[in-house]
């Protein structure tokens, strides 16, 4: 499944480079993209994991970022 995250505070290529480690991280997490111009952080992730999407919220927030959706 692939989900578009909408973030505030991904304004650096280092914010972007630690947004994707630490998402790609998790078990599930297929692939990730972030995009500082539309602050948005494209992840494809196996849905049928449970809590996956919870997990992603925690691991950006973690990196000091705000999600929005």
């Amino acid at each position: 499944m692939e989900k578009k995250i909408y973030v505030v505070g991904l304004d650096s290529d280092t914010n972007k480079e630690k947004a994707e480690k630490t998402v790609k991280a998790i078990t599930g997490v297929k692939s990730v993209i972030a995009n500082c111009e539309k602050s948005q952080i494209l992840v494809d992730f196996d849905e049928t994991i449970v809590d996956i999407e919870n997990k992603i919220k925690t691991a950006l927030e973690s990196t000091s970022l705000t999600v929005l959706n």
